[in-house]
């Protein structure tokens, strides 16, 4: 039985994960179609938000579904946060795949945007611009890869955990 549930888990974790992904994608495909790839507009950020939400949301109501109309707390915190896990891991490498081969000179851009904003502060000494871009350039995917693992998995446990809270009905409920 516990291994039924967890093939079922993991199965909505999949096609959840892997649709929220996809969307991530096809959305940072179009703002890089439309030249936002350095600076997106805000709206990027709330559209990706809802997506993670609804995605989310969809992927606990179709577990506790095939789960006889029954979910505990921890089965959708489970399922919810694997959803994001799956979602930012393929979201990760689809940021280094662009980085690296689709827009090789991105990390070099993102440096010299990154210059411009320090150099309108008069405070900020030309050494420490050049270090800081310096070890952007050195941990630009460590940083860019482990943020969005742990934004994607804290962002995807709190969404979880409201909906999960929500959306519980135990088996010895009537």
């Amino acid at each position: 039985m516990e291994n039924q549930d967890n093939s079922k888990r993991k199965s909505v974790m999949m096609n959840y994960g892997l649709l929220l992904a996809f969307f991530t994608i096809i959305v940072s495909v179009i703002n890089y179609a439309f030249g936002n790839a350095y600076e997106p507009h805000w709206s990027i950020n709330v559209i990706s938000l809802i997506a993670m939400v609804v995605a989310i949301f969809l992927g606990i109501k179709e577990y506790k579904k095939q789960n006889g109309s029954f979910l505990s707390l921890g089965q959708g915190l489970k399922v919810g946060v694997g959803i994001a896990l799956i979602s930012a891991i393929i979201s990760a490498i689809y940021i280094y795949i662009f980085a690296k081969f689709i827009e090789p000179d991105f990390v070099d851009n993102i440096i010299e945007i990154q210059r411009q904003k320090f150099l309108e502060n008069p405070n900020m000494a030309e050494e420490m611009i050049d270090t800081i871009g310096e070890n952007t350039r050195q941990y630009f995917f460590a940083y860019t890869i482990g943020s969005i693992l742990i934004f994607s998995i804290f962002l995807g446990f709190v969404v979880s955990l409201i909906v999960s809270l929500a959306m519980q009905k135990k088996e010895d409920q009537y």
